[in-house]
């Protein structure tokens, strides 16, 4: 894999969303965003790598995880 300069360890990536609030539109969930992950993940198909997002949700609880295209920031990030 390439290094993009983005890499933060153990699949961990930069993003300018992270500590921010945000949206996981797919579930409705609202909390901060606490990690954007490259993971491989297994499928019908085979294996496959997708980047997910780790959203903590506000009323606390286990981070849930949803694709880092279902998210969106809430107010200004």
């Amino acid at each position: 894999m390439k290094n993009t300069g983005r890499d933060l360890g153990l699949g961990h990536e930069q993003h300018p969303l992270l500590g921010h609030r945000v949206r996981d539109i797919a579930s409705g969930t609202e909390g901060e965003l606490m990690a954007v992950v490259r993971e491989e993940v297994a499928t019908h198909t085979g294996p496959r790598w997708t980047r997910r997002a780790y959203i903590r949700p506000e009323a606390g609880g286990r981070e849930l995880p949803t694709a880092l295209g279902n998210i969106e920031p809430l107010g200004a990030p």
